[in-house]
C-alpha cells in the first residue's frame, strides 16, 4: 500500500508522466532546417540503455521520412572508450560528414537530483486543518518505528540536441529541448516515451515532417 501510494505521489507530480519537459529552444538562424542523414549519440555509460535509445529513435526518424544511423554503429569502440580531445572529435565530425550526414542529434544526462518523499505526504495541508495535534503526531510517528517510512529516488535531468554538421560554429545548434525523468523502473517504457517526447517537439517546431 505505501508502494503504490509512493508511486501515485509521483505521477500526480508529473502530471501523469514519468517525464516532464522543462525548456526547449529552437535557432532562428536555421528556421527551414530540416535534416536529411543524422547521426544519433546517446552519452550514457549504459551501453544497455544506449543501445536501446538509438535504435529507438532511429526508427521514429526513419518514420518520419529522415535517414538515421545509431552512433555504435559509426563510431569506433575507441571514440567512447578513451577521452578525445576537440582536434580528435573534429577529425570524426568531418568524417561523418563525408558520409553524408548533416546533422547530430546527442543526448546526455546533464544532472541528478536525489528526491526524499515520506508515506503520509499524500495528505493534504486542507486534511490536515480539519484534524487536531493529535492526530498529526499518530500519522508522522512511524518515523520512529518504520525503516521505510521515507522513500528515495531520483530525478534525472537530460538534454537532447540537434546539431547541423555543415556549420561548424557557435551557431550550429539547431534546436534542444531539457526534460527531467523520474527514476525509471523500466529502461525500454522511459527510452520510448522519452523518443516520443523528442519526436512530437522536432514535429512541432517543424524540423521533421509530420505524419498527420
Amino acid at each position: 500500500m505505501k508502494n503504490l501510494i509512493y508511486i501515485l505521489t509521483l505521477i500526480t507530480f508529473f502530471s501523469c508522466s514519468s517525464i516532464k519537459t522543462v525548456d526547449r529552444w529552437k535557432s532562428k538562424n536555421h528556421a527551414d532546417f530540416k535534416p536529411q542523414k543524422v547521426l544519433i549519440v546517446g552519452i550514457t555509460e549504459n551501453l544497455i540503455a544506449r543501445r536501446i535509445f538509438e535504435e529507438e529513435l532511429k526508427e521514429e526518424l526513419n518514420l518520419s521520412g529522415v535517414e538515421a544511423m545509431e552512433s555504435y554503429e559509426i563510431l569506433t569502440p575507441k571514440f567512447t572508450s578513451e577521452k578525445q580531445t576537440e582536434e580528435n572529435i573534429q577529425e570524426e565530425i568531418e568524417k561523418i560528414t563525408k558520409n553524408g550526414f548533416d546533422a547530430i542529434l546527442i543526448s546526455a544526462v546533464k544532472g541528478i537530483d536525489e528526491k526524499v518523499i515520506h508515506n503520509n505526504n499524500y495528505y493534504t495541508d486542507y486534511y490536515y486543518r480539519r484534524h487536531p495535534f493529535r492526530h498529526y503526531y499518530y500519522l508522522h510517528q512511524e518515523v520512529y518505528f518504520d525503516t521505510g517510512y521515507y522513500n528515495k529516488y531520483k530525478i534525472y535531468h537530460v538534454e537532447t540536441s540537434l546539431y547541423k554538421l555543415k556549420e561548424n560554429n557557435d551557431k550550429s545548434l539547431v534546436w534542444v529541448i531539457s526534460n527531467k525523468i523520474v527514476e525509471p523502473s523500466s529502461i525500454n517504457t522511459t527510452v520510448n516515451d522519452y523518443v516520443s517526447v523528442i519526436i512530437k517537439s522536432l514535429k512541432k517546431e517543424g524540423i521533421i515532417v509530420s505524419n498527420k
